[in-house]
């Protein structure tokens, strides 16, 4: 079973792209993240036309997650939202059952400046987050994957001098990125490549995917279970390139049948 998350920074802008992935790819199940579209306008048709159906939870201009799998496979009892996400019509939290497994797209937010309102929203999303994660993970086979906006530690930032004081580095944003893992995860990159910095992410500015400057914000978390069958897990640089890139790579991961 392959997997494959990537915030697309815009469906319709990269929709092309996005099918092209597929094309290349043929993942079972695809975790997107800041779709940003209209409900109405999301691509239903053409990702059918490609082979795959979709649920999704769109809020509009901005956020937005969906869950894609191919024509057959059931997206059975999508959930749209989460339980105590201070901000509930940005559609950052999608749950569905696919093949067994629960499995959640999920599009942490940003916050912005430490200390600030959005920066307090983030770490009560991410509380909220591990609260439900506690549930899921108890109940059976769980997969989340999506864009956390948390670097989880030093080796997963280009240089982590040049962010003391901003987000995605903090303390307690990475304490709250470790309660998700405590809630019986595990980091499906970070299990098969310790050192390696996977960046996942990359300024659109200054020629920093070129120079090799980026994050390491997107993971899929996996069940013991889901960890057990892990064969391989990496970055498809590829579509961080080309017309029209997101400033996201896709992170795919494989699992044994």
């Amino acid at each position: 079973m392959k997997l494959a998350t990537w915030n697309v920074n815009s469906l319709k802008a990269r929709l092309p792209r996005v099918l092209e992935f597929l094309e290349a790819h043929r993942p079972e199940l695809v975790f997107l993240q800041e779709t940003k579209c209209e409900p109405e306008a999301f691509p239903t048709d053409d990702l059918a036309a490609a082979g795959y159906g979709a649920v999704h939870h769109s809020g509009g201009r901005w956020a937005g997650v969906a869950l894609l799998a191919p024509t057959g496979t059931g997206i059975e009892d999508p959930c749209r939202g989460l339980a105590g996400e201070p901000a509930a019509d940005e559609a950052r939290w999608l749950e569905a059952t696919v093949a067994g497994v629960r499995v959640v797209s999920v599009y942490v937010p940003n916050g912005r400046a430490v200390d600030s309102p959005t920066f307090v929203e983030k770490l009560k999303f991410l509380h909220a987050a591990a609260e439900r994660c506690s549930y899921l993970t108890s109940a059976g086979p769980t997969a989340i994957a999506g864009d956390f906006n948390v670097c989880p530690t030093d080796l997963d930032v280009y240089d982590p001098a040049a962010f003391t004081g901003s987000t995605h580095v903090t303390p307690r944003e990475r304490a709250a990125f470790r309660e998700l893992l405590g809630r019986g995860l595990e980091d499906a990159f970070r299990r098969l490549h310790p050192e390696d910095p996977g960046f996942t992410w990359w300024d659109y500015r200054q020629g920093h995917f070129h120079r090799k400057l980026g994050l390491r914000i997107d993971a899929i978390l996996l069940t013991a279970d889901l960890t057990a069958r892990l064969e391989s897990c990496g970055i498809d640089r590829g579509f961080r390139k080309g017309a029209k890139p997101s400033d996201h790579a896709p992170l795919l991961a494989q699992l044994t049948s």
